[in-house]
Parts: C-alpha cells; sequence; structure tokens
C-alpha cells in the first residue's frame, strides 16, 4: 500500500463511519483468484473475432444462441471450465468479513462465477446470472451443480431433448428483472459508502450508483489498477489490485474501531 496510505486510510475512516455499502464488483476482483479480466478471459476478449469470424460478443450473444447454440456454447464451455477451480480471494473475504462485522453490504457484481457467495457474502446482486447451473430452454428441467470439464457441447435436456444453457445473460438478453427491482429499491433506501472494485464501469446500471451517492455528498471510492470512467467522480482511488487493498482497509477501519 506505499504510496496510496492516506487514501487508504481516509477509505477506513469513511468505512467505520458507514452501516450500509455498496460494493460493485467486476472482473478485475477476480483476477487474483486465477480468473483473467473481462477482456482476458481464456483469450477469448483480446482477439478480435472468435474462429468463426465474429467478435466474441456476438459468439455469446441471444441471438446466435437462438440461431446456433454450439458457437455460444464452445465459449459459454471456456468460462465455465476457467472458473471451475477458482476459490475466493483476499478481496472477496474482506467484503465478507466487513458484512460479518455488523454491516449490510450488497455486492452489486458482473461477475458470474459465484465467488462472493462462496466467501459468505450473503446479499449478492449476481446482476449477469451465474454459471453453476443449466436450464433447459423448453421446460422445467434444471441441473446443478456442473462439471464444465466433462460436458458435451451443447448439452441437452435429458427430458426433453432441448439445449440447455446457463442462467448467464448473454449479450443483447434484457437484465434480470428481480435483480433490478431489488438494486434499485436498495438504491432507495440509501448507502452510506458506494464501492467501485475492479470493474471498467462501461454500463450505465453500474455507473449510476456512484453518480447518485457522488450527488448526494455520499463518500466513494474506486479500487482499480485501471482508469475508468468513473475515476474522476469518486472521492478516493487507489489504482491497485482489490485483493490488496480491501483486507488492508478492513483492517485499518477494525484497528480504529477497537481504539
Amino acid at each position: 500500500m506505499r504510496g496510496h496510505d492516506h487514501r487508504v486510510d481516509a477509505l477506513a475512516h469513511a468505512l467505520l463511519g458507514a452501516r450500509r455499502v455498496l460494493a460493485i464488483t467486476g472482473a478485475g476482483l477476480s483476477a487474483d483468484s486465477g480468473l483473467p479480466t473481462y477482456r482476458g478471459i481464456g483469450g477469448l476478449y483480446e482477439g478480435g473475432e472468435t474462429d468463426e469470424g465474429m467478435p466474441v460478443e456476438a459468439a455469446l450473444s441471444g441471438e446466435v444462441f437462438a440461431r446456433n447454440p454450439e458457437i455460444t456454447w464452445r465459449y459459454l464451455a471456456a468460462l465455465g471450465r476457467a472458473g471451475s477451480s477458482a476459490r475466493p480471494n483476499a478481496g472477496h473475504r474482506a467484503l465478507a468479513a466487513i458484512e460479518a462485522d455488523g454491516r449490510e453490504v450488497c455486492v452489486l457484481t458482473q461477475n458470474v462465477d459465484g465467488l462472493h457467495r462462496a466467501a459468505g457474502s450473503r446479499w449478492v446482486l449476481e446482476i449477469h446470472g451465474r454459471m453453476d447451473a443449466l436450464l433447459c430452454t423448453a421446460c422445467s428441467h434444471r441441473e446443478a451443480p456442473v462439471d464444465y470439464s466433462a460436458l458435451q457441447v451443447p448439452p441437452r435436456c435429458p427430458a426433453c431433448g432441448a439445449v440447455l444453457r446457463p442462467p448467464v445473460v448473454l449479450f443483447g438478453e434484457m437484465l434480470p428483472d428481480e435483480a433490478i427491482a431489488e438494486l434499485r429499491a436498495a438504491l432507495k433506501v440509501g448507502f452510506d459508502l458506494v464501492l467501485s472494485i475492479g470493474t471498467s464501469s462501461l454500463f450505465p446500471y453500474i455507473v449510476e450508483p456512484l453518480r447518485l451517492a457522488a450527488a448526494e455528498g455520499v463518500p466513494t471510492a474506486e479500487i482499480n489498477p485501471d482508469q475508468t470512467p468513473v475515476s474522476t467522480l469518486v472521492d478516493y482511488r487507489i489504482p491497485s489490485p482489490a485483493a490488496e487493498v480491501l483486507p488492508e482497509v478492513h483492517r485499518r477501519a477494525d484497528a480504529a474501531q477497537r481504539d
């Protein structure tokens, strides 16, 4: 934390006075669990086009899945295999510990790896869904857990033969109504501290909670080695990995609480 100590101390002080915390997390948080960031998962997002000659965003779209699920499943399976052996890191555990201290901590995550829940966080809004189950696209059949290493793609429903899929939001699909409604209700009640952690902050529903907090004078922070659209908006910007910063922020807040 050398070079960022004053910002870490300031964020720890803000945490000390917060009873309700919103933590907005992206792939950068899971990078320290061995999962490459969004634009680098298995190299899928860095090569421009897939073997099929289309952008990977198209391959992972609802439109292509409906037309040619074999293409979409090629990349869904790669995502599933990448996350199958991942475990929560110190950043995930720190957020769970902050909640265990008695605060209400809402984790709004773009990640589909399930690591927040595995770390012990209880209030998790998985805005892009999750990969730990398969649902039939035609009937009510459901499978969980999922062994992506042994999965034949595209997987078929044993009950009706239709294609299975994980409950994730593919490109071009709507966000889950339930998660959006829960987020709106939580924002209406308000938070005492809003954190942006390891997310590129490219989507309006990720940026808006920070803008609302800033407009209302609620402390905000970004923990991310990279510059993002919210970097100049937040009160505290700490350009370091979340797995380093979050445990230290929690430790300092805890120490100040005991003093």
